[in-house]
């Protein structure tokens, strides 16, 4: 009884550390829990604060002097017959300020279309995960379904090949089947191993995974289509696509860090006002003080120069980006739609009538009317086909998502 009881409690653990879950659900707490997603955010609130550190002005300096030592009266420190003090403030010449802020501000649109382009990528991770789970437990489903045909089988023929009344090499035959099942298990296994350790980091939830998708929304995801065609798909991508946004704000960054650096060049105004009691032309006196470097020469060229090569060679790579994002859409949408092409031309008829065709294979080879040979020889056959056509609707999917990964805006109606 306490046996039994024991055997309770663990099956019971190992259900509880399982978690059904919708796709829905699974983005859902990706968008609470993503350790990457959460920490990218403060790119954002860091670019917040060097657009505050950019309105900051110099602080005003305040300076003063004091008599060390008197010679007339040979005094040391006479304070009470001479000092002053001074004030200056730092004027900032030639629009410094403002293209500072206008940099800064350029940053924080730059750290905005990062974090798009990061949650894009994630989320098309998570869901193509999601799918890549999804069908390894049904191909596990299946592998296991005729497992437990064959193992029952295997078994009934050592019996009978013990006894002399089977041959050791029909024994033999259904034994490889056996083994070519157990070893499509371990490869199905270590799969679905490592795609739930994927949707636990990207989820953030410790428990396993199980995905929760009727096998009538998966024929509704498999039967959607984009729309247009590979020019309209093209057209989206590069008015949507945050990876090539980022390039083409580069641009403009970069343009603006130009200007910034051009009016370092201007020389900036100092300010301020001083008094002195005893040392000036008059008693007390009050004086405005003004000072500004000599423009002699242009004392940033080099930042400047650099800043133009910057916005050239920012302008190449979004030449490139384009390229390559045009080329990519194009290259995703025909190998889904070859994918889908192929999937179409199997219909549900053909899917029913192989799943009628292997029971009726088992039943007959249990009758004893058709041989081993021809039995091994389907097995075989349907194995391999079995699992492919679980590979091909995956295929179709992670196309798909592809394809939603590079567009960037809704596209599969």
């Amino acid at each position: 009884m306490n046996k039994f009881a024991g055997l309770l409690i663990v099956v019971s653990s190992l259900t509880a550390a399982q978690q059904k879950m919708s796709l829905s659900d699974c983005e859902e707490a990706f968008q609470k829990n993503n350790l990457q997603l959460l920490a990218e955010q403060y790119n954002i609130n860091m670019a917040d604060a060097d657009i505050l550190q950019a309105k900051i002005w110099e602080l005003p300096q305040l300076s003063g002097q004091i008599n060390a030592y008197n010679p007339e009266d040979r005094k040391v420190f006479d304070i009470g017959h001479a000092k002053g003090a001074q004030v200056t403030q730092l004027i900032y010449m030639g629009g410094k300020k403002k293209n500072e802020i206008a940099f800064a501000k350029s940053n924080k649109e730059l750290a905005q279309l990062q974090f798009s382009q990061l949650l894009v990528d994630l989320r098309a991770q998570l869901r193509t995960t999601y799918f890549n789970l999804y069908y390894e437990k049904l191909k596990l489903e299946n592998t296991d379904k005729q497992l437990g045909y064959m193992n029952d089988l295997l078994a009934a023929y050592k019996v009978q090949s013990a006894k002399g009344n089977v041959s050791l090499k029909d024994e033999v035959r259904l034994q490889s089947i056996v083994i070519q099942l157990n070893n499509d298990k371990i490869g199905i296994n270590k799969n679905i191993l490592e795609f739930e350790q994927n949707l636990k980091v990207l989820t953030g939830i410790a428990e396993e995974i199980n995905p929760q998708l009727s096998e009538t929304e998966a024929k509704e995801i498999l039967a959607s289509q984009p729309f247009g065609d590979e020019a309209e798909l093209q057209k989206k991508a590069l008015e949507n696509n945050a990876d090539y946004q980022y390039n083409l704000k580069l641009i403009e960054s970069s343009k603006l860090y130009a200007q910034w650096q051009k009016s370092l060049n201007v020389p900036d105004l100092n300010l301020g006002a001083g008094w002195d009691q005893n040392g000036g032309t008059f008693k007390n006196e009050v004086n405005l003080m003004v000072g500004i470097p000599l423009p002699l020469w242009k004392s940033n060229k080099g930042n400047v120069d650099k800043a133009n090569f910057a916005i050239q060679q920012n302008q190449k790579n979004a030449d490139f980006q384009k390229l390559n994002l045009e080329t990519k859409v194009q290259s995703a949408y025909r190998t889904w739609k070859v994918q889908y092409d192929q999937l179409s031309q199997i219909k549900s008829n053909d899917l029913n009538n192989m799943e009628l065709v292997y029971n009726g294979m088992l039943n007959n080879f249990r009758k004893g009317n058709i041989s081993l040979i021809e039995f091994a020889d389907f097995m075989d056959s349907y194995r391999e086909t079995a699992l492919q056509i679980y590979d091909m609707k995956n295929e179709i999917m992670q196309s798909a998502e592809q394809l939603n990964q590079l567009v960037q805006t809704k596209i599969f109606y």
